[in-house]
């Protein structure tokens, strides 16, 4: 397992990211294909382009209240 996966996915669950945003940024992350688009939110959305650009710079928008 990547650390770096591993240490992102830990942190966003520590601070209370929205599922969907973690969701979409292990998808993006590990190239799985989108969901069926039915199923797209937008923070499943943000979360598989920060994936896929290993970016863990924005999940920090996406903690709940």
């Amino acid at each position: 397992m990547n650390q770096f996966y591993y240490d992102a996915v830990t942190k966003m669950e520590q601070l209370g990211v929205d599922d969907e945003y973690i969701q979409g940024w292990q998808c993006g992350f590990l190239q799985n294909p989108k969901r069926e688009e039915q199923r797209l939110t937008d923070a499943y959305e943000a979360g598989y382009g920060d994936g896929e650009e290993k970016n863990t710079e924005n999940f920090g928008e996406w903690v709940k209240d």
